[in-house]
């Protein structure tokens, strides 16, 4: 084994900061947010997406208001859609930076990166936030700034987490086989597809996670070796 990638929400970070810290915090900024960034070229282009994805699904796009409320009803039913979580990890900066909020991280997660990168073996994260809310929230932890421990960050543009090609993608763009990565995750369905990719899977099992039957399980960091 090379390299271990992991999952953040319901792996590294209590899925519950995630649901009633972060989601709350785009919920309540978003409309504000947008409004007084409209005109920033990256926050024009996730306008821009978003308009398109409503008039593909006949939603109303008519004007800024439409596609407030449309990322505000994506937030809601937690949307994986790329606009969306360019436009939170923004917002959350916001949040980090004033020190409103500090990115939850297990404790049991330091102390095995400290180890791992100690040993060798390359450190990634795969999550369906941004590279840059995944920055952030590494950045902003309750531990300090711990993006030092990760050599790559992806995110959906290598694909979604549910899908095989998304696994092949990361270890092309690595350039190690998949046989030769470890991916965590609390998820099955993530699991399954990284493992039809190749790569070796564990589960983290954390509070409220649905163990699978399909891959082994561990309850914390502590216990991978």
């Amino acid at each position: 084994m090379q390299f271990i990638l992991t999952d953040i929400e319901g792996t590294t970070t209590d899925i519950n900061f995630v649901h009633q810290v972060l989601f709350p915090f785009s919920s309540e900024k978003l409309r504000a947010f947008v409004k007084a960034n409209a005109s920033d070229p990256v926050v024009a282009q996730a306008l821009a997406q978003t308009s398109q994805t409503l008039l593909e699904e006949n939603l109303p796009a008519e004007n800024l208001e439409d596609l407030i409320e449309g990322l505000l009803a994506w937030i809601k039913s937690d949307r994986k859609h790329p606009a969306l979580k360019q436009l939170q990890g923004l917002i959350w900066r916001e949040g980090y930076e004033s020190g409103g909020f500090k990115g939850h991280v297990y404790p049991d997660v330091v102390p095995a990166l400290e180890r791992w990168k100690q040993k060798g073996y390359g450190l990634g994260i795969y999550s369906s936030g941004s590279v840059a809310a995944q920055k952030l929230l590494f950045g902003f932890s309750d531990y300090g700034d711990l993006n030092g421990f990760f050599t790559h960050n992806f995110d959906t543009a290598v694909g979604h987490k549910r899908e095989v090609a998304s696994y092949q993608n990361i270890a092309t763009q690595l350039g190690i086989p998949t046989s030769e990565i470890l991916f965590l995750s609390d998820i099955e369905e993530e699991l399954d597809a990284a493992k039809v990719a190749g790569m070796q899977c564990l589960q983290l099992l954390r509070p409220g996670t649905i163990p699978s039957m399909r891959h082994p399980g561990v309850r914390s960091f502590a216990e991978i070796e």
